[in-house]
């Protein structure tokens, strides 16, 4: 079976960005699968540690038990999206046992964010989990600059958050931040956001983000290694594709299909209804908006 790592370095070689969905409530993940394989695509499916607490995806081994009984290996597999050594709400996490969790489990790929950490201490962190991963032959992504959104405050006005930069990933940081730690793939900040997660403001339309290519360009050549692009719902598609053709291999999209999921839900009171508007929805996406129908062929 071809290595996760084989399937993203193929997609950066060749200036594509595989999707990694994520998965709030446990019956997305069956309509995700299904809108891949149909798509003929690849993807990655994917749990972050605040759906579990804050939405319903119950852990990583719910996730996975679910993940294992719709997985297309050719198709899909899991990754671990987001557990923070600082969380949303500033409190510490014991983020240790959730990775030998998660590498137990068998997850193939693992993300550990010390993003609101000094960059030292994002470094050590990160190396601690590469050490505990490697040994198994899981990837590792890290984080550095600030991908804001999830917090629980209001956002800074977005023309004004990306005219100054505020957040971006430093190049610089970024060289040595990955020489140091041993990271397989970066997330950077270049003007992406997260959607809201706040009760109150989960439901509101994303902002349409806009991408700083020039500033990926060179975070490209100074980590030389895949980076990934959180807070993919929203931004504008002729930026998604043109950062797929700067380094960009990875793109994590969970507001386009969770709000489909809860607004049909809502509307319908029908789970297989909900489940259908999230098929529909990652059909469009890999389709029309990443043009992924049709390319796992071309990641082998």
């Amino acid at each position: 079976m071809q290595k996760v790592a084989d399937i993203i370095n193929a997609a950066r070689r060749i200036g594509v960005v595989i999707p990694a969905f994520n998965v709030p409530y446990l019956p997305m993940v069956e309509p995700v699968v299904r809108a891949v394989v149909d798509q003929d695509s690849f993807a990655l499916v994917e749990t972050a540690r605040l759906e579990w607490i804050k939405f319903e995806s119950k852990g990583p081994e719910a996730v996975a038990k679910e993940f294992a009984r719709w997985s297309q290996p050719e198709h899909v597999r899991l990754h671990l999206d987001h557990v923070p050594v600082i969380d949303e709400d500033d409190q510490r996490v014991d983020y240790v046992p959730v990775f030998k969790e998660a590498l137990a489990l068998g997850y193939e790929s693992v993300m550990l964010d010390g993003s609101r950490l000094r960059l030292e201490d994002n470094i050590q962190a990160t190396r601690t989990v590469v050490e505990l991963a490697h040994v198994q032959g899981v990837l590792v992504e890290a984080e550095l600059g600030a991908v804001l959104g999830h917090e629980t405050g209001p956002l800074p006005p977005y023309e004004e958050l990306f005219a100054s930069g505020l957040g971006f990933t430093d190049v610089e940081e970024a060289r040595r931040f990955v020489q140091e730690s041993g990271c397989d793939w970066l997330s950077v900040a270049i003007g992406n956001v997260h959607g809201a997660i706040a009760a109150g403001r989960k439901d509101q339309k994303k902002i349409q983000a806009r991408l700083n290519l020039d500033r990926l360009d060179q975070l490209s050549q100074a980590t030389n290694i895949p980076l990934v692009l959180h807070g993919g719902s929203g931004i504008k598609q002729e930026d998604v594709l043109g950062a797929g053709k700067c380094g960009i291999a990875k793109i994590n999209v969970g507001t386009e299909i969770r709000q489909s999921y809860e607004v049909a839900l809502k509307e319908s009171g029908s789970q297989v209804k909900a489940q259908d508007a999230v098929y529909a929805r990652t059909v469009e996406l890999l389709r029309d908006y990443l043009h992924l129908a049709g390319i796992r062929a071309m990641l082998t």
